[in-house]
């Protein structure tokens, strides 16, 4: 290490390294819930065992988190419905008050003294190559990184998840797409710590393909390419985006350049006022168009697929109609926003439409029939094509958004419900009042970063 580097990473280490109260309380409340869960499957005519996993399995929590993933194992012989049935009766003695959430199926999620607690019922299989269900992997995760990481190398697992944090590309979840914590423990893995791993990551060039147990097998498409040492059918890092990849790249350039602590701290811009965000696009000389709609009640993974696809889907019906799109993004509260930033807004009352080619006999005779007779201009011949002049269908970005071709592109099933039911189209100052509800993410906006 530099002389530069030594003390931020040791400042760092301080920070995120949990001292020995916090791991007492954290032990207490871990040893309570699976104390809970083994008398609740005791009490429960079916075999069952409790075992804690995840990152406060690992070691690799970073100080102040408060999350413990605790599963319920059943035998691989009972059927489905009794695993979430009784999985979920499991999980409800264990927390009272906790409430179910979803993910391939039903689990209990509460909380015990401060601790947000996940009790999750899965399938004890010999091998993860033999799961029944997605989950049942994580118990040979937490088995796999256990056995491999001695004290230097989960201190360097929490920095460099801090790293990530901080940077803004840790978590796998679909709206975030970027690394998992069992990610990260194997990048820190495979190249023997926190700093090794930057400094290999600056010099990448995607797609880049790491095979820990040299399965060397399996074919993927990812820019990352992580092969699960437990499961050689699986790349680790397939939820890792490519922008995201791109900007670890970076920032891991930026730390080897300029050592400093601030990019291990997660911060949000100060949200932009209505008027900051008007003079934002005034400045620009462009104009922001935004459809509206309430948000669908889906689960975030189940919901940013289809604001992204719906995104690209309107962006698309924009861009060929000649209302260029120089950037868009979505936000979601309550209410859901799709916004594209236009160079255009409106189009002439007439476009150019080109026929074939006049010597394409059969096809050019059928688009000079078609138009001969009309209401456009022509058909002419330029070069060696008909062309006409007809008249535009949508002069403006907000006339083409309000009419029925917004439901001609591909949009998410549960947007294109929301749209049907009712949506608004703002322009220009009413995009900027959005900033009422939305100010920080129009800050991200308007200050975008690598």
């Amino acid at each position: 290490m530099s002389d530069a580097v030594t003390p931020v990473l040791e400042s760092v280490r301080e920070r995120v390294d949990p001292d020995a109260e916090e791991r007492r309380r954290l032990r207490y409340v871990a040893e309570t819930v699976i104390e809970r869960a083994e008398s609740a499957i005791d009490a429960r005519d079916i075999a069952g065992d409790v075992m804690l996993v995840g990152s406060t399995a690992r070691d690799t929590w970073i100080a102040g988190d408060r999350d413990i993933d605790v599963f319920v194992r059943f035998p691989p012989e009972i059927d489905r419905e009794t695993l979430e049935t009784v999985g979920l009766e499991i999980g409800h003695a264990v927390l009272p008050e906790g409430h179910e959430e979803y993910a391939e199926h039903p689990y209990v999620v509460g909380e015990v003294d401060g601790y947000d607690i996940d009790l999750v019922p899965c399938y004890a299989v010999e091998a993860a190559t033999a799961i029944q269900s997605a989950v049942d992997r994580t118990p040979f995760h937490t088995h796999y990184i256990e056995a491999r990481l001695d004290e230097d190398l989960t201190a360097d697992v929490r920095l460099c998840k801090a790293f990530l944090k901080g940077i803004g590309v840790y978590g796998s979840d679909l709206r975030t797409r970027g690394f998992s914590g069992y990610l990260t423990e194997l990048l820190v893995l495979e190249h023997g710590g926190f700093l090794p791993l930057l400094e290999a990551a600056a010099d990448w060039h995607p797609p880049v393909r790491f095979d820990p147990e040299s399965h060397g097998d399996a074919t993927f498409r990812d820019d990352l390419v992580m092969i699960d040492p437990t499961d050689p059918e699986r790349n680790v890092a397939a939820a890792l985006s490519s922008a995201n990849l791109a900007a670890f790249q970076h920032y891991a350039r930026e730390f080897l350049a300029d050592p400093r602590e601030s990019l291990f701290e997660p911060s949000e811009p100060d949200p932009l006022s209505p008027s900051d965000a008007r003079s934002f696009f005034d400045r620009r000389g462009t104009t922001p168009l935004a459809v509206t709609f309430g948000t669908p009640d889906l689960v975030e993974d189940d919901l940013y697929p289809q604001l992204e696809k719906s995104l690209e889907g309107i962006v698309g019906l924009l861009d060929r109609n000649g209302f260029d799109v120089l950037r868009a993004d979505a936000f979601a509260r309550e209410r859901t926003v799709l916004l594209a930033e236009l160079e255009v807004t409106e189009r002439p009352a007439v476009e150019r439409h080109e026929g074939p080619p006049v010597a394409v006999r059969e096809h050019a005779e059928g688009f000079y029939d078609a138009y001969r007779d009309g209401d456009a201009y022509g058909p002419f011949v330029d070069e060696d094509r008909y062309v006409v002049e007809r008249e535009r269908e949508h002069r403006t970005a907000t006339d083409l958004l309000r009419s029925d071709a917004v439901f001609d592109v591909a949009l998410g099933a549960a947007v294109e419900r929301a749209l049907a039911d009712e949506y608004t189209v703002l322009v220009g100052g009413g995009v900027a009042e959005l900033a009422t509800e939305f100010g920080t993410e129009l800050a991200g906006y308007c200050g975008p970063k690598p």
